[in-house]
């Protein structure tokens, strides 16, 4: 639900987490209250949310809260517009632009290098 990879949840773990734990974890029907604790203080998320989880009702808030588009109500007066204001593609554009100057700078600094010997 918060779009958080198996794989990030497992680094922010520890070392004795992998992506292949995070999912048999996943899987369980409980979880004992340490590992509980440390999973809610890596997602910030009360550990009550977990032991409170009602996975219809979870569905049925992020529904409402990002589907409604009625913002005239006080519920939507302090969420923000998730529609971007900017194409993903020329942001792209412009990193791919930044690598290639980073690596036209790198070859002249190597050229310079190569000169020097």
């Amino acid at each position: 639900m918060l779009g958080i990879k198996q794989d990030a949840l497992a680094a922010d773990l520890g070392d004795d987490w992998n992506q292949q734990k995070v999912s048999l974890l996943e899987q369980k029907e409980t979880i004992d209250a340490p590992l509980l604790q440390q999973i809610s203080a890596v997602l910030k998320i009360p550990v009550e949310a977990f032991q409170n989880f009602d996975e219809e009702a979870a569905i049925n808030v992020i529904s409402n809260t990002f589907n409604n588009h009625d913002h005239s109500s006080p519920q939507f007066a302090s969420i923000i517009n998730n529609t971007p204001t900017f194409n993903p593609l020329d942001k792209m554009a412009e990193l791919y632009e930044r690598m290639l100057q980073q690596q036209k700078e790198m070859i002249d600094k190597l050229e310079k290098l190569i000169e020097k010997k």
